[in-house]
């Protein structure tokens, strides 16, 4: 079986934000990760070169294949703001209608800048989807 390209790094976030280019898109990040430490209580921790994660889970699925992932967390992209809730968003449509202008994937929610968002509503979608996910797998801190 294929081994997690997804892994914790010991990159410091503090050094990742701050190398952001884009000034808005840095400005951003800070406040996402000012969000996510409040929302979760956890330090952040990277994952890979470019995903801010709060908090771990292991999960084995059916399959058999088992494997460690960040909980929450989000990327700082330079075409969008990728917002990682996981296992997805099935049922956070009533809190999505009230978030702004956004798109969906899987386990992702795209978001262009902050001003596009009520940012109230993030704090619940990120609340929601560690709720959610906590019902599925035993999630601890970073």
């Amino acid at each position: 079986m294929a081994e997690n390209k997804t892994k914790p790094t010991p990159q410091r976030v503090s050094d990742f934000i701050a190398g952001i280019e884009n000034p808005k898109r840095r400005a951003d990040a800070e406040v996402l990760d000012d969000l996510f430490r409040r929302v979760t209580g956890w330090q952040p921790r990277m994952w890979g070169p470019t995903m801010v994660g709060y908090g771990q889970y292991h999960y084995t699925y059916d399959s058999g294949r088992s494997g460690d992932c960040l909980a929450t967390g989000f990327s700082p992209r330079k075409a969008n703001l990728v917002l990682y809730i996981m296992p997805g968003y099935t049922d956070f449509g009533h809190i999505l209608d009230r978030l702004g202008k956004h798109k969906l994937g899987k386990a992702c929610l795209y978001i262009n800048k902050l001003a596009d968002v009520e940012i109230d509503v993030v704090e619940e979608i990120v609340r929601a989807g560690l709720d959610d996910l906590a019902t599925r797998w035993p999630v601890k801190p970073s």
